[in-house]
């Protein structure tokens, strides 16, 4: 079982920069892939990006150059840095985890196990 809790969300100007970061519990955190997906009122949930090790990052083509994924597996945390923020942002950030996966899928909400609560990020124009 793993747990996961986002923190960071909040307020900020379009242009300006967040970042979130989600806490897992649990072992062996290193063999998780780690996405990132976020929903805007009245929307569904989408992907923003998913680390799978240390390096190998992937991203939507909405925040790809903007935001960048990373992971400190001795903190059992995984981090999304926001840059140039934009007022399409604002969501509610979800982490979510998943220890069993194909590369290919992992854009799918399907794929993970594991959900945090979110946490919401507004940004102002």
């Amino acid at each position: 079982q793993v747990q996961l809790v986002e923190s960071g969300g909040g307020l900020v100007q379009a242009g300006g920069s967040l970042r979130l970061s989600c806490a897992a519990s649990g072992r062996a955190f290193s063999n998780y892939a780690m996405g990132w997906f976020r929903q805007a009122p009245g929307m569904e949930r989408q992907f923003v990006g998913v680390i799978i090790w240390s390096e190998s990052a992937y991203y939507a083509e909405s925040v790809k150059g903007r935001f960048t994924i990373s992971r400190d597996n001795a903190k059992n945390t995984v981090y999304l840095q926001m840059n140039s923020l934009k007022p399409e942002d604002t969501a509610v950030y979800y982490c979510a985890a998943t220890q069993f996966f194909a590369s290919a899928t992992l854009s799918s909400l399907e794929s993970y196990d594991y959900w945090g609560q979110g946490t919401q990020v507004t940004v102002s124009s």
